[in-house]
């Protein structure tokens, strides 16, 4: 190979790793740029407009199947002065004796939690229930059985009412998927169950479930020992990481229906 050859191969090979840099370069500034997208897409999960809420119209109902009960107030041993169900006006009793806003008063801009009890805003700092952030209210329950309780996707008569658990709401196109990032979790004792409707994809790392027709050791929300009153406390939250999250839902409405059953150890519905 005369020297001519030699000083041509060379010449080639700079050109070679040249072209080779310049690739590692662009692939570098594609990953760049699809890593931004994506922070991107996670963002706009939240509201971009902070002065408005996700939801200003809440309308609650909450109802037991049998040898269940349940009260704003510990009503003691006797399950004659119980309730089978809650409405709105029973929940914004419970609410201004907290001096909060009643179920009508309330906007929720959206928070995440990661374990259904303790809130953040979208910057991190911490938000405090019932002030344009979430709902928190308190129930009582009480049993005739020992039991576990669990939220059920069943539809039955509660007092000559249908009852079942969904969120619904009167809104329409995009506005209706309102439905898909409300939250609502149980704390009893320091720790929380988080129902998520129409679960999907987890979000900040929250463990969470939905209604169902059957029943297990996942579903469980809580225990009960026979008639011993439990308070539990509810929160309602509108969560900033779902990624139905976002401008569409603004100012929707939204009815939440949970119905409480109760199962023995082996998770067998009590009827």
């Amino acid at each position: 190979m005369d020297e001519k050859t030699v000083l041509e191969l060379q010449q080639e090979l700079q050109k070679l790793k040249k072209a080779q840099v310049r690739i590692k370069r662009k692939f570098t500034f594609m990953l760049s740029i699809i890593a931004m997208l994506v922070l991107i897409t996670a963002t706009l999960a939240w509201f971009t407009l902070s002065n408005f809420a996700s939801v200003n119209d809440i309308t609650l109902k909450i109802s037991t199947a049998p040898q269940l009960y349940l009260d704003i107030e510990n009503r003691g041993t006797d399950v004659s002065l119980w309730k089978k169900v809650l409405t709105n006006d029973m929940v914004n009793t419970a609410l201004r004796a907290e001096n909060a806003p009643t179920l009508d008063q309330q906007l929720m801009d959206p928070v995440t939690t990661s374990n259904g009890i303790s809130f953040q805003s979208r910057s991190g700092n911490t938000r405090n229930a019932n002030s344009t952030t979430f709902v928190e209210f308190k129930v009582w329950f009480i049993a005739t059985e020992e039991m576990w309780v669990h939220l059920s996707g069943d539809k039955v008569q509660v007092e000559n009412n249908d009852a079942t658990t969904s969120v619904s709401t009167t809104e329409t196109g995009a506005k209706a998927d309102v439905v898909r990032a409300i939250r609502v979790s149980y704390e009893d004792s320091g720790s929380a169950a988080i129902w998520e409707p129409n679960k999907g994809a987890a979000v900040n790392g929250q463990t969470t479930f939905d209604v169902s027709t059957t029943y297990s050791n996942d579903t469980r929300i809580f225990h009960l020992d026979k008639l011993t009153p439990k308070q539990i406390t509810f929160r309602i939250w509108a969560e900033g990481n779902d990624p139905e999250c976002d401008d569409d839902v603004q100012d929707a409405n939204v009815t939440i229906q949970m119905l409480f059953a109760g199962t023995d150890d082996n998770n067998s519905l009590f009827e």
